[in-house]
């Protein structure tokens, strides 16, 4: 079931709050707003309201036997990238960047944002269909601009129809086939990054794959490699002191 909404502050809080209220949120269930007041991304950064993009959120239920929930994350990613790569003239430049991004030819498409609430979590996904945001050291992009921007109503149905296929897949076979899947749809091994970990300095090196759990790994300067679980991750010719 997809729910519209005109307006909201928040699909994500919309969702967790339903949760908190004991309220019956089927999995697969999604709700899409036209337009969000207070939206926001990773790390509490806000989410660009723009008309006629996809804004919207889904909960999925953990349960044991599942593959670690942040992992959900490149599954996430997988859905976009399956739900925008048929609407492109070409689709080349269309990557996955690690953690949470869709790119094309390195500026931002999409994000999302995972947000757990006990045994349900909350997929928050933004899609820039018709117009890109202006963030601070981020170059973005709207699909408008690279090709004919799909009806967003349509666009929601194809989305919630790939991220329940990658769902399943997911929990069928595990992180394993994801991981190469993602990395197939990835940036290449070589692409010079830097990354900001939470409350330490960046760190910068060359895109060296995910780790078999799903982390980030770097090739640093002198040849060794180092795991990232978390943080922003850059792209060479964005500025690194600014976080979008």
């Amino acid at each position: 079931m997809i729910k519209l909404v005109p307006e909201t502050g928040s699909t994500n809080a919309d969702l967790l709050a339903a949760l908190r209220a004991g309220e019956r949120v089927g999995e697969g269930d999604w709700l899409v707003a036209d337009r969000q007041t207070a939206g926001r991304g990773r790390q509490g950064r806000e989410w660009f309201d723009g008309a006629g993009n996809f804004m919207g959120s889904t909960v999925m239920r953990l349960a044991i036997g599942d593959p670690p929930p942040a992992s959900i994350a490149l599954a996430a990613g997988l859905a976009v990238y399956e739900a925008v790569l048929p609407l492109l003239t070409d689709p080349a430049p269309l990557r996955l960047k690690w953690p949470n991004d869709a790119t094309y030819a390195g500026a931002k498409l999409a994000g999302i944002l995972l947000e757990r609430e006990r045994d349900a979590l909350v997929v928050g996904i933004g899609v820039n269909l018709a117009r890109a945001p202006v963030i601070k050291g981020r170059a973005t992009v709207a699909l408008a601009a690279i090709a004919p921007a799909p009806d967003r109503d349509l666009f929601a149905a194809a989305l919630a129809a790939s991220f329940a296929t990658e769902l399943e897949r997911w929990r069928s076979y595990g992180l394993g086939p994801l991981v190469r899947r993602w990395q197939a749809a990835a940036h290449p091994p070589g692409t010079p990054l830097t990354v900001a970990p939470p409350g330490e300095e960046t760190v910068t090196g060359a895109f060296d794959g995910l780790t078999e759990n799903g982390a980030l790994r770097l090739r640093l300067a002198d040849g060794s490699s180092r795991v990232m679980h978390a943080g922003d991750v850059f792209f060479a010719h964005e500025p690194k002191h600014e976080k979008g």
